[in-house]
């Protein structure tokens, strides 16, 4: 009865560290990494137009200390284009204007595997 308890015991330890439930222990002597950047920039854009798939996106934003500004755009579900267009300040907030029109050029999604050719069933006589 004691090794059962002994068991079960172990196993919630194993447990409660796997599942986090006990903090990890942090290696000595490993500085952590504490920098803020006071004026932090970045850009970044991407665009994706898959003919395969019909995915059709693209997505651009710039940052200048605490201004950012960007834009993205996305096919919807009913077939038109949403184009965002956002800021955020410390001032202003987080403001968004969305417009939605046409598709300039319409993706059509192509089938993704070729249509299987009939076979004739074997006769067996």
């Amino acid at each position: 009865m004691a090794l059962i308890k002994i068991t079960l015991i172990c196993c919630a330890l194993i447990a409660a560290i796997e599942c986090a439930l006990l903090p990890a222990a942090v290696p000595v002597g490993v500085p952590l990494n504490t920098e803020v950047d006071p004026h932090p920039q970045y850009a970044f854009a991407y665009n994706v137009q898959d003919a395969l798939t019909g995915d059709s996106k693209s997505q651009q934003e710039v940052r200048d200390g605490d201004v950012v500004k960007g834009s993205y755009s996305v096919v919807d579900a009913d077939g038109s284009l949403r184009t965002v267009f956002y800021t955020a300040d410390p001032i202003n907030g987080f403001n968004a204007v969305v417009q939605r029109g046409p598709v300039p050029v319409a993706v059509a999604p192509r089938p993704l595997v070729a249509p299987v050719a009939p076979v004739a069933a074997p006769v067996f006589g």
